[in-house]
């Protein structure tokens, strides 16, 4: 059995499915999460003393161009203007090519090893 349709109504709506369909690497081109963080609960998961002056959360964002950027920002300082303190050298850099510095007050305790934020920050993914 062979149907005739116009070949102008299957362009359209093959179109039509195509242009509704997302890219498949949409997904990759932007992601980002975060895990809040706090000193009465960091001893149940972790070795290392609590790195932090104060409770708040460990963000992981991902741009292609820059990388994997790590961050953390205190509670009391979380809003869509607030640029936390960069925890690798992707946030880092990132930062220092967009003309921005962090405009949190800085929580991170003098001589705290850093890399247990950094793994946290790496492994949270928010999809």
């Amino acid at each position: 059995m062979r149907i005739d349709m116009p070949r102008w109504l299957v362009s359209i709506a093959v179109l039509s499915i195509a242009a509704c369909t997302p890219a498949q690497d949409e997904k990759d081109k932007f992601v980002s999460g975060d895990v809040a963080v706090h000193e009465v609960f960091w001893s149940a998961d972790h070795d290392v003393p609590y790195l932090f002056t104060t409770s708040g959360k460990i963000s992981h964002i991902y741009y292609p161009n820059f990388g994997t950027e790590v961050y953390f920002e205190p509670a009391d300082y979380i809003d869509e203007s607030s640029i936390g303190s960069p925890l690798n050298k992707a946030a880092a850099e990132s930062l220092k090519q967009a003309g921005m510095t962090p405009n949190v007050p800085y929580s991170i305790k003098r001589g705290a090893e850093l890399s247990e934020a950094r793994e946290i920050g790496l492994k949270v993914r928010m999809l």
